[in-house]
């Protein structure tokens, strides 16, 4: 174990969460496959191993000291990107049940290869629009926690996010700068999605202190049968 890897380790620790070696070994083989897949596709703009584990390992394990990981059993991932939070969160949790949701092929290829070489199961790796796999039988009102991370505003992120969420379930919106404004532009969309905001948590990245906030989101009810609307609309047209 290096320094950056203890340093990884011991403020996980902090907030009561072990590693093993095997899962630091998979962290590690994880940047390793990132940096080797980003050369020919761009998956992020950080690649130095330090930055690495810090804004986007760490930073997506931030979910975990707010929300009880151990009472989740069922999780999706919408528009994962490079795959963050949910692969971090996965090796952190090995029982999650993991759904991870993304409109671009190449990206989800990324991600089996990711899943593969890490030996992670009880992952499903879904090419679609999430406007369009809300609506399937299995992934409507079906997950007890849906994450998005930097995807878009909260009047977009309920359409695309809610609907995934069973009731009594939550959805965390992942976001770097202050939230409040969003928020409540999303009050509306909230209401039409049958969410209710449950709490912001705002809290600063070790190293350079970058701001980070996560909103909890509580699903009330199921979801109304005319959303989300078709691909596309929500980002187009946010309900507001």
């Amino acid at each position: 174990m290096d320094n950056i890897q203890k340093a990884f380790v011991d403020r996980l620790q902090e907030h009561g969460i072990t590693m093993t070696e095997e899962q630091l070994q998979q962290f590690e083989s994880y940047y390793e496959i990132l940096v080797e897949w980003n050369e020919k596709m761009n998956l992020t703009g950080i690649t130095e191993r330090e930055q690495v584990y810090t804004k986007h390992f760490y930073d997506s394990i931030t979910l975990a000291f707010y929300v009880d990981m151990t009472k989740v059993g069922t999780m999706a991932d919408i528009g994962s990107g490079a795959g963050f939070p949910g692969i971090p969160l996965k090796i952190c949790f090995p029982h999650l049940k993991l759904s991870i949701v993304d409109s671009l092929n190449k990206r989800i290829n990324f991600l089996k290869h990711v899943v593969d070489s890490l030996g992670l199961s009880g992952v499903e790796l879904i090419h679609g629009r999430a406007e369009e796999v809300a609506r399937k039988q299995g992934y409507r009102d079906g997950f007890d926690l849906v994450t998005a991370r930097a995807v878009a505003r909260m009047a977009v992120l309920n359409e695309f996010c809610l609907p995934f969420t069973k009731v009594g379930g939550r959805f965390a919106a992942m976001k770097g700068s202050d939230p409040a404004p969003e928020v409540k532009e999303a009050g509306r969309s909230l209401k039409e999605l049958r969410g209710e905001l449950d709490t912001i948590h705002s809290f600063s990245l070790p190293i350079e202190e970058s701001d980070r906030h996560i909103v909890i989101i509580g699903k009330k009810g199921a979801t109304p049968s005319k959303y989300p609307r078709k691909a596309g609309t929500a980002t187009k047209t946010p309900i507001v």
